[in-house]
């Protein structure tokens, strides 16, 4: 990167990271964080590192080391929505950090800081690191494990040796095996178009799978005690589960296939993850499809590439990922930097006549498109203050100008506004919608009600298992209890039930008494409905939710 333009890359830096950061305290409104942070706090509660609950009822989903992360982050800094997060975020940054190691590896130090910005302006990326589910560990583990494997196919280390190996393994305790396919594939690529795939059983790489299955085997151990030990458990509404062979295929090729015990209505689509990115890798998309379309001519030409890693391991796992029948937008984070650093070198250098008109018209499309859609939104949610919308709109302008002043090329000049709308767009979301979104949260409220200290003696129950956010808000345990079982609480005891209009129709439909404690607002949805963006018409999208007893 030219000298003169390093002050704004810094710059630009700082305000991704601000921005990154900006919804670490916003309260949870989307179930998977609440149900995930719960999970982590049960930890605590049980004084249990290794099995996992939510409801009081065993939970066999997700592996363990996010949960780890979040419980060691509330055991440091208490239960809270940030500490949460917090742990996500510093694997973000170092998924931030193994990206510019890789790709100034490879490439110059402008394709690695100009790799680093996109990573982190993607709009997923920074949408996840406030809605935090497994990605953000995914991220950094990933391209971590990657990096050093890059090195000890060059050269043999240990420190390379055992950190490829501690980094897989820990992304295979975050997600599954299908990790694998990213990491091994990445390896596996570069070896074919070097011609050197006797490598791929040299001892060294003999060595990292047989340490990274080492280093697996607490995940292994965790599932035999918990599940494998007690085949009289009943989970997925049947007994003799095996939590083992859930982690080795049924959580994973039974997901592919979407006839596991966690399948979702509608299969997939094979083009599915073509149109998600446009919007999930937004203001890059278009350009990265560019650079796979330039990398896989000069594949056929026999050009060779600087390495072969990111679209071997990028374009296995998102095939894999179109190919599967089980199919959610977030689940391509983890591959986010593979893509940033695949897009990079053509989103500044000199391209062809069409090359640069393509990338002008589609990076003006994206700057356009996301500074009206949030002009849009501020307009119909009307927020109870303009400072926030204000404030964005000063450091959006006043950057633009600076770039405009200080940078010259084009190329150049249209990155860093790409870049600049990205984070009025996502500063915007962080600090306005998402905490108003949080604020129509019944099961917040609810909670907050609930643990106030004249209702300490109660025994909380939710009739939903949906119903996480106000199981992780609330400062003690939760069970649940379906409606039809309401009926069989003991009148003399003290006990609240969390309950939705659903369950109260229920109770009334079958002349089963109940008390009021408290009604509260409530915003149903985790999609972000046009309706309740428009404050007008708000209301027609909001329901009730209850606390009852007996």
């Amino acid at each position: 990167m030219k000298n003169k333009d390093k002050p704004i890359f810094l710059l630009l830096f700082v305000l991704a990271f601000a921005v990154n950061i900006a919804g670490i305290n916003v309260k949870f409104f989307t179930d998977d964080p609440g149900l995930y942070a719960s999970i982590a706090k049960n930890l605590i509660y049980k004084h249990d590192i290794l099995q996992l609950f939510t409801y009081n009822q065993d939970w066999l989903d997700k592996p363990h080391f996010p949960f780890w992360m979040a419980m060691l982050s509330f055991k440091l800094f208490g239960i809270s929505v940030w500490a949460y997060r917090l742990p996500a975020l510093l694997f973000f940054l170092i998924s931030a950090r193994y990206t510019y190691l890789f790709a100034r590896k490879y490439y110059d130090w402008e394709a690695a800081a100009v790799a680093v910005l996109i990573l982190m302006t993607a709009q997923y990326v920074i949408m996840s690191n406030t809605d935090v589910r497994a990605e953000p560990y995914l991220m950094g583990l990933v391209i971590g494990s990657i990096y050093h494997i890059t090195n000890l196919e060059q050269r043999f280390t240990l420190k390379d040796l055992l950190l490829a190996a501690l980094l897989t393994a820990c992304a295979i305790m975050t997600k599954g095996i299908f990790v694998i396919v990213a990491i091994y594939g990445s390896l596996l690529g570069q070896l074919i178009f070097t011609r050197k795939i006797a490598g791929l059983f040299s001892p060294r790489f003999i060595g990292l799978y047989l340490l990274t299955l080492l280093f697996t085997l607490p995940e292994f151990y965790a599932l035999y005690l918990q599940f494998d030990l007690h085949p009289e458990k009943l989970v997925f509404e049947r007994h003799n589960v095996s939590g083992i062979k859930w982690f080795l295929w049924d959580s994973q090729f039974g997901r592919f296939v979407n006839n596991g015990p966690i399948s979702r209505n509608k299969s997939g689509d094979v083009f599915f993850y073509l149109h998600t990115l446009l919007w999930a890798f937004a203001p890059w998309c278009l350009m990265f499809y560019y650079a796979v379309y330039k990398r896989l001519r000069q594949i056929y030409y026999k050009t060779p590439l600087p390495e072969y890693y990111t679209l071997s391991g990028g374009l296995l796992l998102l095939l894999l990922f179109s190919l599967s029948r089980f199919q959610l937008p977030f689940y391509a984070n983890t591959i986010f930097p593979l893509f940033a650093i695949i897009t990079a070198p053509y989103c500044y250098r000199q391209l062809s006549v069409f090359g640069n008109k393509f990338r002008l018209i589609n990076q003006w499309v994206y700057i356009a498109l996301l500074t009206l859609v949030i002009f849009v939104i501020n307009f119909f949610l009307k927020p109870a203050g303009i400072a926030f919308f204000a404030l964005d709109c000063g450091l959006f302008f006043s950057l633009i100008a600076l770039i405009n002043k200080q940078v010259k090329d084009l190329p150049r000049k249209t990155f860093f506004v790409s870049c600049s709308a990205a984070l009025f767009a996502n500063f915007y979301l962080a600090i306005v919608l998402y905490p108003t979104i949080a604020a129509y949260s019944g099961q917040v409220v609810a909670a907050g009600y609930i643990n106030q200290p004249r209702y300490d003696q109660y025994h909380i129950y939710s009739a939903r298992m949906e119903s996480n956010v106000f199981q992780f808000e609330c400062k003690r345990p939760v069970d649940y209890l379906p409606a039809a079982e309401f009926s069989q609480l003991d009148a003399t005891k003290k006990n609240a039930l969390y309950a939705t209009q659903f369950t109260l129709n229920y109770l009334i439909a079958n002349h089963i008494p109940y008390r009021v404690i408290k009604s509260f607002q409530n915003y149903p949805q985790e999609r972000i409905l046009p309706k309740f963006i428009n404050s007008t018409t708000r209301k027609t999208v909001l329901d009730t939710v209850y606390l009852i007893t007996k």
